[in-house]
């Protein structure tokens, strides 16, 4: 199934293994508006509910970048911060919706990670990728901060690591380095070699007992049920300063690169 939103979209699809695939895109680099991000949380919400799915799994269209993170034509049309807090919070919805998920989510990252991007490759259960799939959180750069993806992207490859990320926000990190800090679970040479060892992967869970992989991925998050509020205060942080002259210049100038 289908549902186009503003040129970019949101598709599901259950197979007869019981294998739930959802695909995202949007045209730049599959960047996330705000609807985007809520048509996703809730497909993730509505197939972790659906009891002919038995694993999940959460990939872009397009075999360049899994995800460019925030939408900046969207960023830049924030004028209030009511506005702003209900942008991040999107994030924080689909974050949230992973976590709670009461089946596992095996991601697929084919490119590279942005900002948002890294934080969803960081909020799945199992995450495969491509040696093309370098990672960047890019929000300082723009006068902001991975505020919101931040507990996710720490809990997964921790505080050091999501520190460098953070501070040196203008560089990407390979791959590897992302494998080797535990973002990704295994990085392949092509898109087929990761497709074959995704498809085998989530065949494998899909005849696996549903009941102990639900307990299991409750132990994986226990720890983070202070998340809905916790990461809905994050927001409010970007929410803040975005408005700001600084940042406000600072998105300005990186779109006219």
């Amino acid at each position: 199934m289908s549902d186009v939103i503003n040129q970019g979209s949101v598709d599901f699809s259950i197979d007869s293994n019981g294998i739930g695939t959802i695909t995202f895109f949007h045209p730049m680099s599959n960047s996330l508006p705000g609807k985007i991000l809520r048509k996703l949380a809730d497909t993730i919400e509505a197939l972790g509910k659906n009891n002919a799915v038995k694993v999940i799994v959460l990939k872009s269209s397009g075999d360049k970048a899994f995800c460019a993170g925030a939408s900046f034509d969207e960023l830049i049309s924030i004028k209030d911060l009511e506005t702003g807090l209900n942008f991040f919070s999107g994030f924080a919805s689909v974050i949230n919706a992973c976590r709670k998920a009461p089946k596992f989510i095996i991601g697929r990252i084919q490119g590279k990670a942005v900002g948002g991007g890294v934080g969803m490759a960081s909020a799945v259960d199992y995450c495969l990728a491509t040696k093309f799939a370098d990672v960047k959180l890019s929000e300082l750069a723009v006068g902001i901060g991975p505020f919101v993806v931040g507990p996710a992207v720490e809990r997964k490859i921790g505080l050091s690591a999501m520190s460098e990320l953070a501070i040196n926000a203008t560089e990407f990190k390979t791959a590897e380095w992302a494998k080797n800090k535990g973002l990704y679970t295994d990085v392949f040479e092509t898109v087929d070699e990761l497709d074959v060892a995704l498809e085998k992967l989530a065949i494998k869970l899909a005849h696996s007992n549903p009941e102990a992989m639900a307990l299991l991925k409750a132990v994986f998050w226990e720890g983070t049920e202070h998340w809905d509020d916790l990461l809905i205060e994050r927001a409010g942080f970007s929410g803040k300063l975005v408005l700001s002259e600084f940042t406000i210049n600072a998105i300005n100038a990186f779109k006219q690169k």
